[in-house]
């Protein structure tokens, strides 16, 4: 603000800064209600398979659902994508290296 203004300009100039906040403030809270709601966590289908049926870590090479965790270029997909704990991730990828030397995959 300047140094020669009135008492009316700088009611003025307050009320402006006042709206500009609040409509900042408008705007942050707008855009915490527009991000997409969490999606339920994955839970890993070797361990709900392990859990069933008590079966161990191992994940066999000869196995015929290698083929759902890698691509066409025959890359093994992120556990992000697979939806697969670390631990069963890791098996995977042995199991399917295993599988691609083999002349499986």
């Amino acid at each position: 603000m300047g140094e020669n203004l009135s008492t009316r300009e700088v009611i003025e100039e307050l009320s402006r800064q006042e709206n500009k906040a609040k409509k900042n403030a408008g705007e942050v809270e707008e855009r915490k209600e527009k991000r997409a709601p969490r999606q339920k966590r994955r839970i890993c289908s070797f361990c709900m398979e392990k859990d069933e049926a008590k079966r161990s870590l191992y994940i066999d090479y000869k196995d015929p659902r290698l083929k759902k965790y890698i691509s066409e270029g025959g890359k093994i997909f992120p556990r992000r994508q697979t939806g697969l704990c670390a631990a069963h991730q890791r098996e995977l990828a042995r199991a399917v290296k295993v599988a691609k030397t083999m002349g499986l995959l």
